[in-house]
């Protein structure tokens, strides 16, 4: 017998001669006899032609069509009582083909399913999904190759529980200096170093308490102390605080109010880097920092967008990792650590929602808080 594959951008024959799929009219197959027809009732997406004497057997698979002929093209037609025969063993071999590769294949989709999860938790251990594992591992090659995965993945998860570790340790025996410092500094006679120092040493603490804060929001058992919180007095009430001198260049537009279950700490904290990002990097000749908020039945939305220069795709993908500055060469006259971004993202998900960067927003940089209503 001979064979045609045809499809996106294929389009092969075993043999020259063999017809195009336009040349052959593909019907239910009822002159293959009444005996052949019970054996494939059951079997869909399978259609029959004849042409010039021989029998042409498709099956469709998606885009895909495998046309079967018999006999073959380089054989005489002299028996065609023989047809249904050879057309139901070609039928039969092509069959067994598909399920021995479907079969064989079948552990790649769990292990592209486990690898996705981890690779979705890579950003911090104690969130995320690094801790799945691959579960369906066979005795071969793929099943080797499964186990490597989560070999990896508990490297990758110790290496980041020893560099949250070391961030630790290192931020609270810095505490000790750092209030001797302090303490040396307040005594010392007023004047420009020690200005410039006490504003190094005001730096290093806010570091140091914000990674203390990361580590507390990494904590998989960490716990929120959770209240009612409605989103515009919360919004409000954090202007007031801490933008007081800049509430001129911030808008605020509520297109429905909401309520929900959050810690408002750290829900302020979240709004409070956001805005304070928003206006350091901002054109405020350009426009005024806005905030939009929208609920739906489930979920809030918060947007904190800018008309300042904005992010490309690198910067955006490396917004939420710790120390990531998106202009390093103006991160010292611009002020900030690296970390304000960090923390929002970090509190977002504590809450079971997401912060992400809005790529339409072509005017600057527009940032997207979703949370859920109901925790």
């Amino acid at each position: 017998m001979d064979i045609r594959l045809s499809g996106p951008e294929l389009d092969w024959a075993s043999h020259p001669e063999f017809p195009l799929l336009s040349q052959l009219e593909f019907g239910s197959g009822e002159a293959l006899g009444a005996d052949v027809q019970t054996w494939l009732r059951g079997l869909t997406d399978v259609t029959f032609a004849t042409l010039e004497g021989r029998g042409y057997l498709r099956m469709d698979n998606g885009p895909y069509a495998i046309v079967v002929a018999t006999p073959a093209l380089s054989q005489p037609i002299d028996d065609r009582q023989l047809t249904p025969i050879i057309i139901a063993i070609g039928l039969t071999l092509v069959l067994l083909a598909y399920l021995s590769v479907r079969w064989l294949f079948k552990p790649l989709d769990a292990i592209r399913q486990g690898a996705a999860q981890m690779g979705s938790g890579q950003r911090a251990a104690g969130s995320g999904q690094l801790q799945h594992r691959i579960t369906e591992i066979r005795r071969d090659e793929l099943g080797d190759l499964a186990s490597e995965i989560n070999a990896m993945a508990d490297q990758v998860e110790r290496m980041l529980n020893a560099k949250r570790q070391l961030l630790l340790g290192i931020s609270h025996e810095l505490r000790t200096p750092l209030s001797r410092m302090k303490l040396a500094l307040e005594l010392a006679e007023p004047g420009d170093l020690t200005s410039g120092m006490k504003q190094d040493a005001l730096e290093m603490e806010t570091i140091i308490d914000a990674l203390l804060e990361a580590e507390r929001l990494n904590d998989r058992h960490r716990a929120l102390a959770r209240s009612e919180v409605t989103i515009s007095e919360l919004i409000e009430t954090m202007l007031t605080d801490y933008f007081s001198r800049d509430r001129e260049h911030i808008s605020v537009q509520i297109g429905r109010d909401a309520t929900l279950q959050a810690d408002r700490v750290r829900l302020t904290l979240l709004l409070k880097n956001l805005v304070a990002n928003a206006l350091r990097y901002g054109n405020r000749a350009l426009g005024p920092v806005e905030i939009q908020v929208s609920a739906e039945t489930d979920r809030l939305k918060i947007a904190v967008q800018d008309h300042g220069p904005g992010l490309d795709a690198h910067q955006a993908q490396s917004l939420g990792e710790p120390f990531f500055r998106s202009d390093a060469s103006r991160a010292r006259d611009t002020g900030g650590t690296g970390l304000g971004l960090y923390l929002a993202q970090l509190v977002a998900e504590a809450h079971g929602g997401s912060l992400a960067v809005d790529t339409h927003w072509q005017h600057g940089a527009r940032l997207v808080i979703t949370l859920p209503l109901r925790a």
